[in-house]
């Protein structure tokens, strides 16, 4: 038996060994854990005095701040509740513009003389840290040697304990910001961004008639798609340690052609993983609600029920730490890269995102007739409006280099942003735009032809699975995320958009009333006019087309491919415009996250280039030459012209990276970016493409790297 042959079998043996959760009695109030880690509502009601606990929910449906007398109660029963738990330490979590969370730990534990040790946990230390700021990217904000920076604690969003087999840490959500006040996060700019919609859109209710609402806030539903492969494999892959996708493999004999992975029974060792991942994230709160096999072999997808878009974001972060920690668990590793495996699914985040208030109401329902729903078609207008403005912003928000090999491809929305109403909605619209047809649509049902089956309420439209951006009967689902990325700058900058768009359609608004016009009048007037100067955004049939490529192009619509092409999106004039008058983000922190993602493209690609070369000069290179060697020594001539040809293309397709990888020194920013593009990527690529034709005459137990065939389907 081959070696590889041998990791197989080893990584296909698994089972609970002992270690396994069980079931218990769900229905006994001591079996239910959702949120027993989260120091939440019910938890401050239990350990806060009533006056304390009455005057900090007051401060959080507010947004005041707390005064020091408030948070050193706050603090006091937050830290008994960890110390109760095991917890030693607390850390305030944050999210620097890494696209991944930070944290410093420190010790309620100080000495106290006599040898003795005693806690203590103020209310400065619950609100305010300060971590080193100098080794974040800043885009300029604060030189390496101005190194202080302050996180703000957001009481918004509920601190938690994180379980480790050896204790427990106090984990306290926060902001971050530079000593100057900019913000260095991604926490900041959504924060600022779901006020600024709040207070546009209740000026936009009152003129609509609502006198009840108080507060609008934006949801999430997420939806996670992963890979999972064996741990063996992702360890012997440097490529997947260093960069977190295959810069090598050729496609196997089986990919997903047959789409009986899509949707199929969970394998045993994975549904066991799903299980204690879950558990683990309604410890910490997080709604999780499905979980099924995804499109390729080896994807799956998880996501959870609505939250407010901070809550959400954070707890998004959470839930991909506790996929790849619970993962480890089980022997595996789970893959967040959006394009893993070549030639097979990669991996997307849809961001399900809605606008409602502190009265119950879902701003983007329609009801059973959206025509007459007019705080619907308001608000609806409003965000096709703020999508056809705001098109390569909304573009930029989901650009990164793991993006580069899905959007575009026919496996994820193109990078053309548009917008699929559905039937339905489109009927009311165009009905309302030409004064023609009737914009409501009767119910009706689907008659599966068997008498034993229910006849099943119809939908006024179908799905459109190619869409970027589609109205999914209460929400808009922006499909482009990609599955590494935060939430929160995509949620921030349709928080923004959708806010200027509605102050646009509110000043309008305004002024009709004022001239007389009757309210739903006045808003039938305002829809048509937006719809009319914003339908070419929307768009029903399949964005893959190349017809729809080309219709795009004629309609105007930016088609902006790469990361390089997308970004300067972020620093576009109507982007500044409208970030600094709703005081999200200021012209300097626009430029400043304009630059640190640059560098993280042109860095990610460099270490990719790298990687791909050491890997074809030092394992594939030497695996096609003792090919060679075995050719020879057999006396098989007639195979030797083949590998020969592959290993001389592969020689000098070598040559050409490493002269690609001597980037001149004086480049960067954008002509950096472009250059790694242009260069780097493109010339891996080759190398790539004859590596992977060379797998499939080299010998298997000379061929260094796992292959997809082994990766993919070891279960």
């Amino acid at each position: 038996m081959t070696r590889i042959r041998q990791q197989n079998v080893t990584a296909a043996q698994w089972s609970a060994n002992g270690g396994a959760l069980g079931a218990v009695d769900l229905t006994l109030p001591e079996n239910d854990v959702f949120g027993v880690d989260v120091f939440g509502v019910a938890v401050q009601r239990e350990r806060l005095p009533e006056d304390v606990f009455d005057r900090l929910q007051e401060c959080l449906s507010t947004g005041k701040a707390l005064d020091p007398e408030l948070a050193d109660a706050v603090a006091i029963a937050m830290m008994e509740w960890a110390l109760e738990r095991g917890a030693t330490h607390y850390t305030h979590v944050f999210q620097p513009l890494t696209g991944s969370t930070a944290e410093k730990h420190d010790s309620f534990f100080e000495p106290a003389g006599e040898g003795r040790m005693i806690a203590g946990f103020s209310g400065k230390d619950l609100i305010q840290g300060e971590p080193d700021a100098s080794s974040f990217p800043t885009g300029g904000i604060r030189a390496t040697f101005e190194a202080r920076g302050y996180t703000a604690w957001d009481p918004t969003s509920p601190a938690f304990i994180l379980e480790n087999p050896n204790g427990t840490l106090l984990c306290i959500p926060t902001a971050f910001a530079s000593w100057s006040g900019e913000a260095l996060d991604a926490k900041i700019p959504l924060l600022r961004s779901m006020d600024a919609l709040s207070r546009s859109a209740i000026k936009a209710l009152r003129l609509l008639g609502d006198e009840q609402s108080e507060h609008v806030f934006t949801t999430v539903g997420p939806e996670q798609e992963y890979f999972l492969i064996d741990e063996q494999y992702y360890f012997e892959r440097p490529d997947l340690i260093s960069t977190g996708r295959t810069l090598f493999g050729a496609k196997p004999p089986k990919g997903h052609e047959l789409d009986d992975h899509y949707f199929g029974s969970i394998p045993e060792r994975v549904l066991a993983f799903m299980m204690e991942s879950e558990l683990e994230m309604r410890k910490l709160g997080i709604p999780v609600k499905t979980r099924h096999n995804e499109v390729a072999p080896a994807q799956y997808e998880i996501a959870p029920i609505f939250e407010n878009s901070n809550v959400g974001s954070d707890h998004q972060q959470l839930l991909m730490q506790t996929l790849q920690n619970v993962a480890r668990r089980y022997g595996l590793v789970c893959l967040l890269h959006e394009k893993p495996f070549a030639g097979v699914n990669g991996s997307g985040k849809h961001n399900n995102w809605s606008m409602g208030t502190d009265t119950g109401q879902n701003l983007l329902n329609p009801g059973d007739t959206p025509a007459d729903n007019i705080h619907f078609l308001f608000f609806c207008t409003a965000v096709i409006q703020a999508v056809n403005k705001h098109q390569g912003l909304l573009r930029a928000s989901v650009a990164n280099i793991g993006q580069d090999h899905r959007l575009g491809a026919n496996e994820a929305p193109p990078a053309i942003i548009s917008i699929f109403l559905g039937a339905e909605l489109e009927r009311a619209f165009e009905a309302i735009a030409t004064g023609e047809g009737d914009p409501n649509t009767p119910a009706s049902y689907l008659d599966l032809g068997a008498t034993v089956l229910p006849k099943l309420p119809l939908d006024g439209g179908d799905r459109n699975r190619t869409s970027p951006f589609a109205f999914t009967g209460n929400k808009f689902e922006f499909r482009a995320l990609g599955s590494s990325m935060s939430l929160a700058f995509p949620n921030t900058v349709l928080n923004t958009i959708a806010t200027e768009a509605i102050d646009e359609l509110a000043g309008k608004l305004e002024e009709k009333l004022a001239a007389g016009a009757a309210v739903p009048a006045a808003v039938m007037e305002i829809v048509k006019e937006s719809y009319l100067a914003n339908k070419v955004v929307c768009f029903g049939g399949d964005n893959y087309s190349e017809e729809w490529h080309a219709e795009a192009e004629r309609r105007g619509l930016k088609n902006l491919r790469t990361t390089p092409d997308a970004l300067p999106e972020v620093i576009a004039d109507e982007t500044i415009a409208a970030f600094e008058n709703y005081e999200v983000l200021s012209k300097r922190e626009l430029e400043s996250r304009y630059d640190v993602w640059l560098e993280q493209y042109s860095i990610r690609a460099n270490i990719e280039a790298e990687e791909a070369y050491a890997i074809a000069q030092t394992m594939i290179l030497p695996a096609g030459l003792r090919q060679l060697s075995l050719i020879a020594e057999a006396g098989v001539s007639a195979l030797e012209g083949e590998v020969r040809e592959l290993i001389d293309e592969l020689v000098a397709r070598l040559a050409e990276l490493k002269e690609a990888n001597s980037y001149p020194t004086e480049m960067e920013g954008l002509e950096l970016a472009v250059y790694a593009r242009d260069q780097q990527l493109a010339t891996m690529a080759k190398v790539r493409e004859t590596a992977d034709r060379l797998e499939k005459v080299v010998a298997d137990d000379l061929w260094p790297l796992p292959k997809y065939e082994e990766m993919l389907f070891i279960k």
